[in-house]
């Protein structure tokens, strides 16, 4: 058999024999604590399946990934796991109309995130357990048919270690017997299945409403952490942020959550942001914040929080049939995740940080040779697992918000209402989607979809004006550009300098069409200091400037008095920037020049972000230094004048910590930690001590002994990371060589702590000492993609392809190593390309900067 990469024809062949009733799994946990004499730490896992043959045949498999099966049995006939058993399915003969099937297995435990995961909390020995399956791991713990579109019932039942508790998608308690049981879900795929067990901290609240139809809707509500973390979880805001996001789901959907209660676990070592598990929500314990940190890191926090309570309906209520419509559960959600935070929360202004975040995703994957149109053709699980980026996410997102403005917010929030009802518990295909849409919008949505859905790339928007003598707008035109001309709708602003702020003064919405549209509503204005197409960001696409606009733009950006004009001009100045149309230098310079007026709090550090990869990536080299020491310099003065104590600050402060170069930035830094130094207002907070301590470990200011007594101050999981981090950062070949061993040569580090070496490893002030990697890279990373796991394989081919070698020598080298590995798996080719596309862009970017020196 093909082995763990189920493919899509056989995940189809096998929907069209079976269908599933219903999933009884009983897991023992015990195994978790104590001393285990196993090379590989497990624990039992039976299964019994029932289902029924639906199509012809009487032959299929089940999927399970373990290291051992003690038993199979199908309709009562034992089946010998030696020969039916290939270590990633087992095979099965002799189909009856109706079956039962019962395998006892031992699982590992996984270091990976994959699967059950195991972590033991350095601080104070505790083991924790949660699972990850997205999109096929759930075959790790027990025996599936694992594809989204045979949906079953579940039951758990699970034997823990004394003391703990235990947790799934539906309510639970412990039996006389010790054994935790829980309440058989609603049907559901078998990745959204979800089991949490260890000593965690949980606070409890509950929900209530009454329903359009008098009855009351009450929904129990958990949050939980690791009990190291208990004195920073901040439950209460995550209640209010849940609440009011059940407050806007329940207007806006018209169908009660159906699955019982709502969990959130907050949980370590997690490769992703967060996952829909249905009443059993996960996610990344980072969001749970040990020290001071801005407003922005609270709302990408509660964007979390409601983008998976969005799936609780699109994606676990109605789920895609198979990965090639991932988009009807991702888009869907991101673009939930905003809509609802600006109508629902506190955070009014969300659309300035999708704008100027998210976006930015978007639009980067969609200049990559890996690029797909929203709906992609997955052609398997590896194709599925990296089709979770920003086309599916952020660009699907933004073509929603595109949709709103196409076909109105009535029409759209209606649709979702009737593909809710009309596909409960089922599953989906675009074409369900869009013909609901038609019904509610009474627009051609085939047609739309082609365009936006079922193509690829960005297109570019720009305008062209002619004035007559008295200096008034005679014609505005849109000229688009891109491979596929796409319908879209559009506003168009125009602003003036007055009382030295730019303010819009009129505005337009078109139609965009074909390469060239007049928008005749803008005739007879007045010239204007600045036009800005796609004024609100209706629509999605990449933003270029008149001359008079660029100039303006260079002159008064920090004069823009509307945050999403100015996130989209700073978005747009990005993005010329990276199409090496506008010289890094001269980005550099107006962040210099108007960051520090910048007031949101998000922009501001994206706008960091982007200064800092523009001098590392896009600066001619030999203009790098003095770059860099221009950010670290305004940074500073930038973190001196800062109000003390505001988030402003801390923000400036981190980002002289990550641009500081010069003696003088090593002693302040220093003497910020040591005590001996102070800027008013500035609290040095365990997570602000890691950030200081960084530079100063990279530029060898800072040995083992300095960062083992920072550990000691912070002797917990998050404080390890730092440490491992920082310890693969220092300037020493003997330091890189052990790092590149452990992520390498070994796989006993646990995916945090991977992804931590490879961050210390990679340093930009670094490149002579990694040069010698680079060749080393090449020469192992098929090797790695056979040995490890589909996200571990992920983290290392992205994380330490030689992008700081950034010369023709390195595009040569990958190009070579294409040629001879074109039979290398398409998702590791996918990731090498798309690293190439990234130091060919780096590489015109560096031209464009080297000719305006």
């Amino acid at each position: 058999m093909p082995g763990e990469n189920l493919s899509r024809d056989e995940a189809h062949e096998r929907a069209a024999l079976l269908s599933v009733d219903g999933y009884e799994v009983v897991l023992d946990l015990r195994s978790a604590v104590g001393d285990s004499a196993e090379a590989v730490r497990t624990f039992r896992s039976e299964t019994t399946i029932r289902f029924r043959r639906t199509g012809e045949g009487t032959g299929t498999f089940v999927d399970l990934i373990a290291p051992s099966v003690t038993a199979v049995t199908l309709n009562g006939r034992s089946l010998d796991p030696a020969v039916v058993f290939d270590g990633s399915r087992i095979a099965l003969d002799g189909l009856a109309d109706e079956n039962v099937l019962v395998v006892d297995a031992q699982c590992a435990y996984s270091r990976t995130g994959e699967g059950m995961h195991r972590f033991v909390d350095p601080e104070d020995g505790e083991v924790y357990l949660y699972t990850q399956y997205e999109p096929a791991d759930a075959r790790r713990v027990y025996a599936t048919f694992e594809q989204p579109d045979l949906k079953a019932p579940h039951r758990f039942a699970v034997t823990a270690p004394e003391g703990w508790t235990v947790w799934s998608n539906g309510a639970g308690e412990q039996d006389a017997e010790g054994v935790w049981r829980f309440a058989e879900t609603a049907p559901v795929s078998t990745y959204i299945t979800c089991v949490v067990a260890g000593p965690y901290h949980y606070v409890t609240d509950r929900y209530k409403r009454t329903l359009a139809d008098g009855t009351e809707l009450e929904i129990p509500l958990g949050a939980m952490c690791r009990k190291g973390l208990a004195k920073h979880f901040d439950a209460d805001d995550v209640f209010l942020i849940t609440k009011q996001g059940f407050d806007f789901f329940h207007d806006n959907f018209d169908y009660p959550y159906p699955f019982g209660k709502y969990d959130q676990a907050f949980v370590p070592e997690y490769n992703l942001g967060a996952m829909e598990n249905p009443g059993m929500v996960t996610f990344r314990e980072e969001y749970i914040y040990r020290g001071k940190v801005t407003q922005a890191a609270y709302e990408r926090r509660a964007n979390v929080i409601l983008h998976e309570m969005a799936h609780m309906w699109f994606g676990d209520l109605v789920t895609m049939v198979w990965w090639d419509d991932l988009w009807l559960k991702e888009s869907f959600a991101d673009f939930m995740g905003s809509f609802s935070l600006a109508e629902a929360t506190r955070f009014t202004n969300s659309w300035v940080t999708f704008a100027n975040n998210r976006k930015a995703w978007a639009y980067r994957a969609d200049q990559l040779p890996s690029t797909h149109p929203i709906t992609a053709d997955i052609r398997d699980l590896e194709d599925a697992k990296l089709n979770f980026d920003g086309i599916t996410y952020a660009k699907g997102a933004s073509v929603l918000k595109q949709l709103v403005a196409y076909a109105g917010r009535d029409a759209f929030l209606e649709g979702a209402r009737r593909y809710f009802k009309r596909h409960a518990y089922g599953n989906t295909r675009l074409a369900d989607l869009l013909t609901i849409l038609e019904e509610t919008s009474g627009r051609d949505m085939k047609a739309w979809a082609k365009s936006w859905l079922q193509t690829s790339g960005v297109n570019t928007l720009t305008p062209a004006v002619t004035y007559d003598a008295a200096g008034r707008i005679t014609e505005l035109a849109v000229l688009q550009e891109g491979a596929e001309l796409r319908p879209h709708r559009a506003a168009v602003g125009l602003y003036r300098l007055s009382g030295g702020e730019l303010v819009r003064y009129a505005r337009a919405e078109a139609d965009i069409t074909g390469a060239r549209t007049v928008v005749a509503d803008l005739a007879g204005e007045e010239k204007p200091d600045l036009v800005l197409v796609n004024d609100d960001d209706l629509t999605y696409c990449k933003v270029r400037f008149d001359e008079g606009s660029l100039a303006t733009l260079r002159a008064h950006l920090g004069d823009i008095t509307d945050p999403l004009a100015r996130a989209l001009y700073w978005s747009a100045l990005w993005n010329l920037t990276r199409d090496a149309l506008m010289p890094a230098r001269d980005f550099v310079s107006v962040v210099l020049a108007f960051a520090g007026r910048e007031t949101d709090i998000g922009v501001l550090q994206m706008v960091h972000a982007w200064g800092k990869s523009a001098v590392t990536h896009y600066a001619a080299p030999a203009w790098r230094e003095e770059g860099g020491r221009l950010l670290a310099e305004g940074a500073l003065r930038e973190l001196r004048v800062a109000e003390p104590g505001s988030e402003h600050q801390l923000t400036w402060a981190r980002f002289f910590a990550a641009t500081a170069s010069s003696e003088a930035d090593f002693q302040l830094l220093e003497g910020l930690l040591d005590g001996t130094a102070k800027i008013d207002g500035l609290d040095v907070d365990q997570e602000l001590r890691w950030s200081l301590l960084s530079p100063l470990a990279v530029h060898g200011r800072a040995d083992e002994t300095r960062i083992g007594e920072e550990l000691a101050r912070d002797d917990t999981a998050t404080g390890k990371r730092h440490q491992v981090r920082l310890l693969a950062s220092r300037p020493s070949a003997a330091v890189k060589a052990q790092a590149w061993a452990q992520v390498v040569e070994s796989d006993t580090l646990s995916n945090a702590l991977v992804e931590a070496t490879i961050a210390g490893f990679v340093q930009p002030s670094q490149r002579a000492l990694i040069a010698p990697y680079a060749e080393k890279y090449f020469a192992v990373i098929e090797r790695l993609w056979a040995e490890r796991s589909i996200q571990i394989g992920m983290d290392v081919v992205r994380g330490l392809f030689p992008g700081l070698q950034d010369d023709e020598g390195t595009l040569a080298a990958t190009d070579a190593w294409l040629s001879a590995h074109e039979a290398a798996a398409p998702a590791l080719r996918r990731l090498v390309l798309e690293s190439r596309d990234d130091l060919a862009r780096a590489l015109r970017a560096q031209d464009c900067d080297r000719l305006a020196g």
